[in-house]
């Protein structure tokens, strides 16, 4: 079991697109197996490559309630989202200390590359939903803070901040 330390923000890596994996590869299965157990030790419900200084297009997601369903993703893509959103708590590692509700789709058709290499299309409802986006948030560069209104983000991040400093 590898538990992989989270990269804090601001660090520019989390502001950067993550590089296309070329193929599924022993290598690759070991850095899900790494960041499952991340995930697993925050806890949380799903992990981006680049959240633990990996900059490849890399994703794990697990929310269901018996834990050990990670779903391991690879050049994830949303083909279609729902036009019904859904209100959700989110937060990150990244940023410890801090959340925020975020409207995102209710469910995501996605495309990407499975543990096995094979090309799979998927469709993620609810909170898996919402944990996909965040992921492939994350590697686009993008965090879940960067969906609130300038004022709303500079709030949290302030408190976040904070928080830091406190301990």
């Amino acid at each position: 079991m590898t538990v992989r330390p989270c990269i804090p923000w601001p660090d520019p890596r989390l502001k950067k697109t993550a590089i296309e994996v070329g193929e599924v590869t022993d290598e690759i299965r070991a850095i899900w197996r790494d960041m499952i157990d991340t995930m697993e030790a925050m806890p949380g419900v799903g992990l981006a490559a680049p959240q633990i200084g990996i900059m490849l297009r890399l994703a794990v997601v697990d929310a269901s309630s018996e834990r050990g369903k990670a779903i391991r993703l690879a050049n994830p893509e949303i083909l279609h989202a729902s036009v019904q959103l859904r209100p959700h708590e989110e937060a990150s590692p990244n940023l410890p200390g801090v959340s925020a509700t975020i409207e995102r789709p209710r469910a995501v058709t996605v495309r990407y590359l499975d543990e096995t290499g094979a090309v799979t299309e998927r469709d993620f409802v609810g909170l898996e939903a919402t944990s996909v986006q965040h992921q492939i948030d994350h590697l686009n560069g993008k965090l879940y803070f960067d969906h609130l209104s300038r004022t709303k983000r500079d709030m949290l991040i302030k408190k976040a901040r904070k928080l830091a400093g406190a301990g």
